[in-house]
């Protein structure tokens, strides 16, 4: 009897365990970091940081890439200063490596080319992409800009961009306000773009 009901009770400790094990919350997959406000170019007024939002901002994404990256298995984060700085990292995980490689290539190919798409859609805008060279971090990271210029309404705008790849994970950053590409913090968007590349597995 004494053997019978140590028998039952160690299976019944076992079954708790395994119920323990069943309904335990599963841990939570490691996702990609992001920027934090202060890892943006300087500003003349502080950077703040939205949270980080699952999917793809409004409007399909980014200026000059809408819908060219996945809201699957994608997050992003937007900064904002007191100012009309602003800014916007999207980060997605690819299915594969190869996957990866072709979105930055498309994502590259639609930066490289947004100047005289924007004229196309846009008569009377003057628009002017640029690259400024692959950055060595990780598997590469490339910057790119967009000088607009509106005559009719005397509006001018500088964005910078950059296309980032560490393995399967790839990332967009977009820094933008009024002005020229004078008034653009090359030299610092490139640090700040090694950054969100480091940062994302880091």
């Amino acid at each position: 009897m004494n053997k019978l009901r140590t028998a039952l009770a160690t299976t019944a400790a076992a079954a708790l365990g395994l119920a323990a094990l069943a309904t335990a919350p599963a841990q939570a997959a490691a996702q990609p970091a992001f920027l934090a406000a202060s890892q943006m170019p300087p500003s003349s007024t502080p950077w703040t940081a939205t949270q980080v939002f699952t999917g793809v901002p409004e409007n399909g994404g980014a200026l000059c890439a809408p819908y060219k990256i996945p809201a699957q298995n994608t997050r992003y984060r937007e900064f904002t200063t007191e100012l009309d700085t602003n800014g916007v990292q999207i980060t997605t995980v690819a299915r594969t490596e190869a996957d990866a490689v072709k979105l930055v290539d498309t994502l590259r190919k639609a930066l490289a080319g947004c100047g005289p798409l924007l004229e196309q859609q846009n008569p009377g805008l003057q628009a002017v992409s640029a690259s400024h060279g692959k950055l060595a971090v990780e598997e590469g990271a490339w910057v790119y800009s967009l000088d607009t210029a509106d005559p009719q309404i005397g509006n001018t705008d500088i964005h910078l961009f950059s296309v980032g790849r560490d393995g399967r994970t790839v990332t967009l950053v977009r820094w933008g306000q009024m002005g020229d590409f004078k008034d653009a913090p090359l030299t610092a968007f490139r640090t700040t773009t090694k950054t969100a590349v480091n940062k994302l597995w880091s």
